[in-house]
């Protein structure tokens, strides 16, 4: 089987790997597409510390489901974290906070940069006939722009900074846009900005935006000053919501969190299903954010597109 495998902040494309075999509860995917995102390339960098086959963006094809049949043959996506079920944050109702929990190609799990790959079946979301491979592929970073939603209530009346124009910031921008509140996103590239204007959302340069000026700001830049930013655009009393995992560690000035009261807000994966039934009812069409297609044998030549600066997302083929 081919896959990419990272070890020691390595990736390589291998010929010969095993074929995963599904236990009861698990379901054996084929691989349609998957999409290389900000935390995969952060992972080179250390970001982790993971060793294994990589990738957790997905859709694929169930090809075996020992426990639950009824799943193959179909078209799915798929939760990232392997719960335990058992825990107290289960059991309390944050799976993703589970402290046994595996993670997709991050944490202790194979990835999906394979030919095939396992996942319980628990995990799975079945995709609707009207969604292609090219739109699903996006379900998952789509699902944490929808966590911001979630976690965060906006208004129209809010003025609200999307910091990074990216994929993940160009739907955080998207998903927020529908809420109509006051809507800016800070863009670098000219690719970025006409993305942007496509869909009527307002851009402004670095260095442009008001000090203090916005009620909520999200950081999604993938850089470590992207936090610092985000203090200085946001109000007393404002939210800062952070999207990026970074390898390194940051230096941060506390007292600006604790003198102005900022609340920041921790975000991350988010509500698949809901992501879905968002791409199924055409709210948002994320395929004009596919920069380039290559097959898993070239993954080294997409991992380096996806690090272009201003490139938007970069898709690997099983």
């Amino acid at each position: 089987m081919i896959g990419v495998l990272l070890e020691r902040g390595k990736p390589s494309v291998r010929q010969n790997l095993t074929d995963p075999r599904p236990g009861r509860e698990e379901a054996l995917v084929g691989l349609r597409l998957a999409g290389i995102c900000g935390t995969d390339r952060a992972m080179l960098g250390g970001y982790a510390e993971f060793s294994g086959i990589m990738g957790h963006e997905f859709v694929g094809e169930v090809l075996d489901a020992p426990g639950s049949p009824g799943w193959v043959g179909q078209r799915v996506v798929g939760r990232i974290t392997i719960s335990c079920g058992t825990c107290r944050h289960c059991r309390q109702g944050r799976p993703g906070h589970c402290e046994s929990r595996s993670v997709l190609g991050i944490r202790a799990k194979d990835g999906v940069f394979a030919e095939r790959f396992c996942l319980p079946a628990v995990n799975l979301v079945a995709v609707p006939a009207q969604v292609s491979d090219e739109a699903a592929v996006f379900a998952e970073p789509l699902a944490a722009a929808l966590r911001i939603v979630e976690q965060v209530r906006v208004s129209e009346s809010d003025r609200v900074l999307v910091i990074g124009a990216g994929c993940l910031g160009q739907l955080a921008a998207r998903v927020l846009a529908q809420s109509g509140c006051r809507l800016q996103v800070v863009a670098r590239h000219e690719q970025q900005r006409l993305r942007l204007e496509a869909w009527g959302i307002p851009w402004i340069p670095e260095n442009k935006g008001g000090a203090k000026a916005y009620d909520l700001v999200v950081e999604a830049t993938g850089s470590p000053a992207g936090f610092d930013a985000a203090l200085q655009m946001v109000r007393p009393e404002g939210t800062v919501v952070l999207k990026s995992t970074l390898p390194e560690k940051i230096s941060v000035d506390l007292s600006a969190v604790v003198v102005n009261e900022v609340a920041v807000v921790g975000s991350r994966c988010g509500p698949l299903d809901r992501a879905v039934q968002w791409l199924a009812a055409g709210k948002i069409d994320p395929t004009d954010l596919i920069e380039a297609r290559f097959p898993l044998e070239e993954a080294s030549a997409a991992f380096a597109r996806a690090a272009a600066p201003g490139a938007f997302k970069v898709l690997l083929s099983g």
